[in-house]
């Protein structure tokens, strides 16, 4: 993956909310930290595989990478604000849990741990736990390079509609 690109694009469009929403004063790290938690909830709640009262199939491979990449914003988003911008490879060696319940759990963890610290080595953890998990449930880095790309437009597109 494009690091260094994707996090161009996500300075793009930190930027521009923060400039339409009168923010630039704010300081937004702990709002995207709960952001983050929240799209990460959302993106169990399509894989829904966690539910093991229901029968019910996850959802379409295409909008689960789309809740996906959400989280992918959001991380980058933190990453600007403490400054790892910069960075040009996120792969720590770090283990991925034995089934994707547990990779969201490790997910879970590494945001709280980054949340206490901001260290570069915390952000690290959790940008590659979160590309496991992405890897765990199918998808390849052009494609969330790809997918990331789409939703950043339409990102800009709701903002222009007042999202």
């Amino acid at each position: 993956m494009n690091y260094q690109q994707l996090f161009q694009m996500q300075k793009g469009l930190d930027r521009h909310i923060e400039t339409n929403h009168q923010l630039q004063d704010e300081d937004l790290f702990e709002r995207k930290v709960l952001a983050l938690l929240v799209e990460l909830g959302e993106l169990a709640n399509e894989t829904r595989c966690f539910k093991f009262w229901s029968l019910k199939p996850s959802s379409p491979q295409e909008t689960v990478l789309e809740e996906f990449v959400d989280g992918i914003h959001f991380i980058l988003s933190l990453g600007i604000e403490c400054g790892f911008d910069q960075e040009k490879e996120f792969a720590v060696d770090l283990e991925k849990e034995e089934s994707v319940n547990g990779q969201f759990l490790s997910v879970y963890t590494a945001i709280g741990k980054f949340r206490t610290s901001r260290l570069l080595h915390h952000y690290k953890e959790l940008f590659t736990a979160y590309l496991n998990l992405g890897e765990m449930l199918g998808f390849t880095p052009s494609e969330i390079e790809k997918a990331y790309m789409d939703k950043n437009e339409v990102n800009y597109k709701r903002q222009a509609e007042g999202y």
